[in-house]
């Protein structure tokens, strides 16, 4: 079923709030991007693909009335499915006109809504769909965190550097760049739980950060090792998608 967290965006998508349009396209622009554009190979220019990615992000709010939860389908299928659709509607569009005539848009064909089963499942976007989520808990957890213990942790996490560098670095202890980056790391789970929530509609994407090494352990019960394999897990998506945005900015300036 859609959680209070789900359906409150999916209402601010279509009460037109334009930072909720801001945070969809931000998260999941790059994914449509690249995915899109693997898909057209070479029949479709970098500026049709960005065309075509609002046009899908587009109708991933519209089809909300039609969605069904019951269903088993995950954001990650929901928003392939409609991308599919777009990029479908464009090139019988081309093909049309080469032939001389007009061609009325296709309906969305909902039998995306069921399950999908693993073999369908195309792994390498499903795991840039999830890095996009942990990429937006990221920059959520930046604006509201101390610019200091942000950049602390940006330091030692994200750029991999020692905590005696760190420290040195801003003329601190190692102990408090510890405590510092400590702060700054749960502020991130609890940010995770809160975007992965979001964007969910299944059991299954909810258990996601679980299966991505970033499982919500309660604090008490964390074991320093626990802690360490966070930040890795963290580390590793993180460069994945500056990746994956360096890709999909090179792609938009080349046309």
């Amino acid at each position: 079923m859609l959680t209070p967290m789900t359906t409150g965006f999916i209402g601010r998508l279509r009460a037109n709030d334009q930072g909720a349009w801001f945070e969809l396209w931000e998260t999941f622009g790059p994914v449509v991007r690249a995915q899109l554009a693997k898909w057209g190979r070479g029949r479709i220019g970098s500026q049709t693909v960005q065309d075509l990615s609002q046009e899908t992000l587009a109708a991933l709010s519209e089809s909300i009335d039609r969605y069904d939860p019951a269903r088993g389908a995950r954001f990650s299928t929901w928003l392939l499915a409609i991308a599919k659709h777009v990029l479908g509607d464009e090139l019988d569009r081309r093909h049309a006109q080469k032939r001389g005539g007009n061609r009325k848009n296709a309906e969305l064909d909902e039998a995306w809504m069921g399950a999908c089963n693993g073999s369908s499942v195309d792994r390498a976007y499903e795991a840039a769909i999830f890095g996009a989520k942990v990429e937006a808990a990221i920059r959520l957890v930046q604006k509201e965190a101390d610019f200091t213990d942000f950049s602390i942790y940006a330091m030692r996490v994200l750029d991999g550097k020692p905590g005696k560098d760190v420290a040195d670095a801003l003329g601190i202890s190692e102990p408090t760049v510890s405590r510092r980056l400590a702060r700054v790391r749960e502020a991130l789970r609890g940010k995770l739980v809160e975007v992965i929530t979001a964007y969910s509609f299944t059991d299954e994407e909810r258990a996601e950060a679980a299966r991505n090494g970033l499982g919500g352990t309660p604090k008490q019960d964390r074991a320093p090792a626990d802690d360490a394999l966070f930040d890795e897990a963290i580390a590793e998506i993180y460069h994945q998608q500056v990746e994956l945005r360096r890709k999909d900015q090179a792609e938009r300036l080349r046309d």
